[in-house]
């Protein structure tokens, strides 16, 4: 359809920008995952691996300059929605692909579902409304 042809022109042109967000690349990574525009996904994919905060055997992503984490006894860190949201969108990016994810792809998709699910409050949901 032109419209959606028209509006994935534009994301690409968008894509192609020196300076954009971490959230906004995860965001695009998980869009050109859907429309099967593999080199683009896979573009940004490599890009947001170089953002990435790899950390006691997972990975994830967050908003840039934001504060260290306190590290303080009997107190769990929890995310910020918006960092647990745009994680589970390279998750999905890494995720949705044709044909099927490979090993590697799989292997890194596990390191960050363990960063996820480390994010879960005590009643098994997320801060992130999404």
């Amino acid at each position: 359809h032109s419209v959606v042809r028209n509006a994935l022109f534009c994301l690409e042109t968008a894509a192609d920008e020196k300076e954009n967000h971490v959230y906004t690349k995860a965001l695009m990574a998980y869009t050109f995952a859907l429309a099967g525009k593999e080199e683009k996904r896979k573009a940004l994919l490599s890009l947001l691996e170089k953002e990435a905060v790899k950390k006691d055997g997972s990975v994830h992503w967050q908003r840039p300059g934001k504060e260290p984490e306190v590290d303080l006894p009997y107190f769990r860190y929890r995310a910020p929605s918006a960092e647990v949201e745009m994680t589970a969108y390279v998750l999905l990016a890494h995720l949705t692909t044709q044909p099927a994810p490979s090993q590697e792809e799989l292997s890194f998709a596990s390191l960050i579902a363990k960063w996820i699910t480390s994010q879960q409050n005590p009643n098994g949901g997320f801060s992130s409304t999404q």
